[in-house]
C-alpha cells in the first residue's frame, strides 16, 4: 500500500467492519472477506490498531461530535443528555443499532445486532407488507423493512393493496421517485418507511432505556427533509402508556459528513490514549 500511495503509511490504524469483531477469524456480514486480528500488525505494518464494528464507530461519532453536527427531529429541542443512554438507529443497506452510555464525563459504546429483531406491524398496511415478506423469508426482521432495499417491498405491497400494476424498480430509483414526488406511490412508500422507522426507533429506545435517540446512516441523512414532515415523530411516541415518556426524549439526526471515519478515529484515540 505504501508503494501505491507513494509515501510511508501511518504506523497505526482504525478498522471498522460490518459484523461482530470478536474471535480468531472475523467474517464480514455482506461479503466473503475475512480478517485474522492476530495478523493485522504484520500484514498492514502497524504498531497499534483498533478493530471495531462499523456501527460501533458511529456510536463513537455520536459521543464525540459537536452539537452543530446534530439536527433536531422531535422531542425537546435541547442537546443530547450528558448522562444515561443514547440509542442510535441507522438505516442504510441494513439497519444498524447501537447505544452510548454516558456517565461522569466518560462514555462507553455498545454495538448490537438490534436490526435483526422481529418486525411488528401496527396497522393493516404493515400487515400486508409483512405478509409479502413472509413469502420470501421464514423470519422477517425490522431490517427487511427499515433499510434502503426495504423500500421495494413497501412499494410493491402498496401497489398490491391498491390493485395497481407497476413496473419493477430498484430501491435507488424508488428513493429518487419518492423523494421528488414524481411517483405518488413511491412517495407513499417513502412516507410509510418513515412511519416504520419512527416505530422501530421508539421500540429501541424503550428496550435500551434511552434518554435520547440519534438517527444515523447515510439514508437518514438523505431523507432528513422528508423525516421532518412525515409521521416519524407521531409513531416514535405512539407507545401506549409510555407515550408521555417518549415525548420527553430528544431525537436527533447526526449530520456529520463522515461519522464512520470520525468515529473509528475516536475509538482508536480512546483505546490508545
Amino acid at each position: 500500500f505504501g508503494r501505491i500511495a507513494g509515501h510511508e503509511l501511518p504506523r497505526a490504524a482504525a478498522i471498522a467492519i460490518a459484523g461482530p469483531v470478536k474471535g480468531e477469524v472475523i467474517k464480514f456480514t455482506n461479503n466473503p472477506w475475512i480478517i485474522r486480528p492476530a495478523l493485522i500488525g504484520e500484514k498492514l505494518g502497524v504498531d497499534a490498531y483498533t478493530l471495531i464494528n462499523d456501527f460501533g464507530a458511529v456510536g463513537h461519532a455520536v459521543a464525540q461530535a459537536d452539537e452543530e453536527h446534530f439536527l433536531h427531529l422531535t422531542g425537546p429541542d435541547e442537546p443530547l443528555p450528558g448522562e444515561g443512554t443514547i440509542s442510535i438507529i441507522g438505516p442504510g443497506t441494513g439497519l444498524g443499532v447501537a447505544h452510548v452510555w454516558r456517565s461522569g464525563g466518560d462514555y462507553h459504546v455498545q454495538a448490537t445486532e438490534g436490526g435483526h429483531i422481529d418486525f411488528a406491524p401496527l396497522d393493516t398496511i404493515e400487515d400486508a407488507i409483512l405478509a409479502r415478506l413472509r413469502q420470501r423469508y421464514r423470519r422477517v426482521s425490522v431490517e427487511r423493512v427499515v433499510s434502503g432495499p426495504g423500500l421495494v417491498d413497501i412499494y410493491e405491497a402498496l401497489a398490491g393493496i391498491e390493485g395497481r400494476s407497476i413496473q419493477p424498480q430498484d430501491d435507488k430509483a424508488l428513493w429518487q421517485l419518492g423523494a421528488s414526488g414524481e411517483d405518488s406511490l413511491a412517495a407513499a412508500a417513502v412516507d410509510r418507511f418513515c412511519l416504520s422507522l419512527g416505530s422501530i426507533a421508539g421500540d429501541i429506545a424503550l428496550a435500551q432505556g434511552g434518554s435520547g435517540v440519534v438517527i444515523a446512516g447515510g439514508l437518514g441523512l438523505r431523507i432528513k427533509d422528508i423525516l421532518l414532515r412525515s409521521g416519524f415523530a407521531e409513531r416514535f411516541c405512539a407507545k401506549g402508556r409510555f407515550e408521555g415518556l417518549m415525548a420527553t426524549l430528544p431525537v436527533k439526526l447526526i449530520t456529520h459528513p463522515q461519522p464512520g471515519l470520525f468515529g473509528a478515529a475516536a475509538a482508536f484515540a480512546k483505546e490508545h490514549p
